[in-house]
């Protein structure tokens, strides 16, 4: 088979080869495929991975061979070492198996999620160089498939389409039952990509190594102690960091321990699962956990094999946590990072006032922090900064993206990364808010001036501003502030989310909110006042979204 990585290494920031060296010596890097793992126990008839929604269930051994059947399929398509592929399936068993085929076959999958649409994909799609896409037929009422013909329309390079279920016009997943032999790959080069929230107009693609993603997973494995009995459920988006790697599935092959994939983490259809599988550790957004933890009141399914509930991808309000904690057990435990690298995790044992208020400390004694007011110089603990940070398994620059990186990172190697955050006496970070102008809604990140473009291609509207706003169940709310055009009628709420639907913008970045205004505040240098905004609007009360 070639090893040689095609165009791979094109566009990507690796680290400094001293400083790769350092981590070797330091067993950090260990210069192992990321599927290693799962060929460690390719002889064991444990349980790998599930699916709630089929009851399909596959051992590690199964899934080795389920996973170099498409390996095989993927080479024998023409597909080599070093080819991106844009990776768009919802959270199944099958998800695993096409997964872990792109590894075995040396590709590198972009990991898209579920709620993306054409926009996003054609973006991604684009600017990753991918020759293939990898799609479901249709879920939840949208027809992947349409998207697919849209992609190859708009991306001509490319050159494979591959569906689950019923691929219409397009080819089912291949697989071929020829013996496969994984090509070598070079461990400091990228394994997958994964997708940015988006701070700035669309997502950028995070290239992650195999020698730095599996050490995230590994550490973060740790720190949740896992062990071969343990039984992970993942709900949130399989192809999200959160679920895929701290620990998520990657942590748990390594453990050899039990992921259960559903597509539906609602508490009357978790909770059921939980039961089922006797689930030890899930991982949600603050908007799910709050809705579990009012569940635990009417529910009947005993979740009582739960021992740890991870509660990430935004801030966990103090309260939320102590309630969660008093309904289901202490087992709350904080996550704070980025697809960027750095994570940051409460601990086991922590004590659990302190688990309540912080978001975490960093996972490795490698990580570098820094907290830096705006002129760029470090605060005292205690005080509010922007969290700076770069370590083992923090990228050194974007994908192809030269322009972003040179204003998201510094010239000795620190990720800028917009949060603002304190650091307790103890080393936990506590967050207090975002620089950037981004919403984080439900656990999502939205980039405001990615929304606010799309908006302005709408006929009725001058002028627009979108805003978060502070929700209790989301975090945050999206907030449309549009100016109509002259003679133009104000739009709907409906209105403008159906046209943003139809420009194939996610369906989490849609506005929960409209409000409409003759002209929009302006600063003293002319900005727009967002933050006038957000003050004026934050106590009015929502309409229905329609």
């Amino acid at each position: 088979m070639p090893s040689f990585p095609r165009d791979l290494a094109t566009g990507f920031v690796p680290h400094p080869d001293a400083l790769a060296e350092q981590y070797r010596a330091l067993g950090v890097f260990d210069d192992r495929p990321l599927w290693a793992p799962l060929a460690d126990r390719a002889d064991s008839d444990a349980p790998a991975v599930s699916d709630a929604e089929t009851g399909r269930t596959l051992s590690y051994r199964a899934l080795l061979q389920a996973a170099d059947r498409r390996a095989a399929g993927f080479a024998a398509v023409g597909l080599q070492p070093g080819d991106r592929v844009v990776l768009h399936l919802s959270n199944s068993a099958e998800f695993a198996v096409t997964f872990f085929g792109l590894l075995r076959a040396g590709l590198a999958p972009v990991m898209t999620l579920p709620a993306h649409r054409i926009t996003e994909i054609a973006h991604l799609a684009a600017g990753s160089g991918a020759r293939a896409y990898i799609c479901d037929d249709a879920r939840g009422g949208y027809d992947f498939r349409g998207l697919a013909a849209d992609l190859i329309a708009r991306v001509p390079g490319v050159e494979h389409v591959f569906v689950t279920g019923d691929p219409g016009s397009f080819a089912p997943l291949p697989d071929a039952d020829t013996p496969w032999t994984p090509p070598t790959v070079d461990p400091d080069l990228p394994a997958l990509f994964l997708v940015s929230g988006g701070t700035t107009g669309l997502p950028k693609l995070i290239a992650r190594t195999h020698n730095d993603y599996a050490f995230n997973a590994r550490i973060s494995a740790e720190i949740a102690a896992l062990t071969a009995d343990d039984v992970y459920l993942a709900a949130l988006p399989a192809a999200h960091n959160f679920p895929l790697s701290c620990p998520g599935l990657l942590g748990m092959i390594g453990v050899g321990g039990h992921t259960v994939f559903t597509q539906n983490p609602s508490p009357d259809a978790a909770f059921d699962v939980i039961e089922k599988y006797r689930v030890t550790v899930a991982a949600l957004v603050p908007a799910l956990a709050q809705l579990w933890c009012a569940a635990t009141e009417w529910e009947p399914a005993d979740i009582s094999s739960l021992r740890l509930l991870q509660v990430g991808g935004a801030k966990l309000a103090a309260p939320d946590a102590v309630a969660i904690d008093a309904a289901m057990g202490p087992i709350v435990q904080q996550v704070f990072g980025m697809a960027e690298g750095l994570i940051c995790y409460t601990r086991v044992d922590d004590a659990r006032e302190l688990v309540h208020v912080c978001q975490g400390a960093p996972m490795s004694p490698l990580d570098e922090v820094r907290i830096v007011d705006e002129h760029g110089r470090e605060v005292p603990d205690g005080e509010e900064g922007e969290l700076q940070v770069r370590g083992p398994y923090t990228i050194r620059g974007y994908y192809r993206a030269p322009e972003h990186n040179a204003r998201s990172f510094s010239g000795d190697g620190f990720y800028s990364s917009g949060d603002l955050v304190r650091r307790l006496p103890s080393g936990h970070l506590a967050v207090t808010g975002r620089i950037k102008d981004t919403i984080v809604r439900a656990g999502e990140n939205v980039a405001a001036d990615d929304v606010e473009e799309h908006l302005l291609a709408h006929p009725a509207i001058a002028h627009t501003a979108v805003v978060g706003l502070p929700d209790d169940a989301l975090g945050e709310l999206i907030c449309a502030v549009v100016v109509p055009g002259r003679d133009a009628a104000a739009p709907s709420l409906p209105d403008i989310r159906s046209f943003l639907a139809d420009r194939g913008l996610a369906s989490f970045k849609l506005p929960d909110r409209l409000h409409t205004l003759g002209t929009l505040p302006v600063t003293s240098v002319g900005k727009i006042d967002k933050a006038a905004l957000r003050t004026t609007l934050a106590p009015a009360s929502p309409p229905t979204v329609g």
